[in-house]
């Protein structure tokens, strides 16, 4: 990998973890604990249109893992890391039937299976089924979330086109 790419990579990741330590500072406006706007995740949307697979995933592994460590719940590392990379790998094939203009599509999808691939490992780990009546209040706020971030990133997306070589 070029010098100039890992270092707009490494750009990235920063961004998302400011992000991320910012959205850590604003208190959940909604009842549901774990419910959040993942507004981190505007810069993961963006890199899956913008940079190879490999390289969003490097980025993504960075993010969740110091993420984890900035918040202080290295447990919430595994819950990030079952959703996210289910999340990108459902992205990166979406990528090829969604265009940029419909970012946001892709961005719903990937935020129901980020909630999917938490909810697996919340299954896993705890061994209770009865967390299941608590996915479908996941799946409208992972829908209405992926929204909003995907909208984010497809308003971002064109103007970040200026600054690219």
């Amino acid at each position: 990998m070029e010098l100039k790419r890992l270092a707009r990579l490494s750009m990235l990741t920063a961004v998302a973890l400011i992000i991320f330590a910012v959205e850590l500072q604003i208190p959940n406006p909604f009842p549901i604990p774990g419910v959040k706007l993942g507004l981190a995740n505007i810069v993961t949307v963006y890199a899956v249109y913008r940079y190879r697979a490999v390289e969003v995933a490097m980025l993504v592994g960075v993010r969740i893992t110091l993420g984890s460590l900035f918040s202080g719940n290295v447990m919430a590392l595994l819950y990030s890391a079952c959703g996210s990379f289910l999340c990108l790998l459902g992205m990166l094939f979406l990528k090829r039937i969604i265009d940029e203009r419909h970012i946001w599509i892709a961005s719903v999808f990937g935020a129901l299976l980020h909630n999917t691939g938490q909810m697996a490992a919340a299954l896993l780990v705890t061994q209770t089924p009865a967390l299941l009546l608590y996915y479908p209040f996941l799946v409208v706020a992972g829908c209405l979330a992926g929204l909003f971030t995907g909208l984010c990133a497809q308003f971002i997306l064109p103007r970040l086109k200026l600054f690219e070589p």
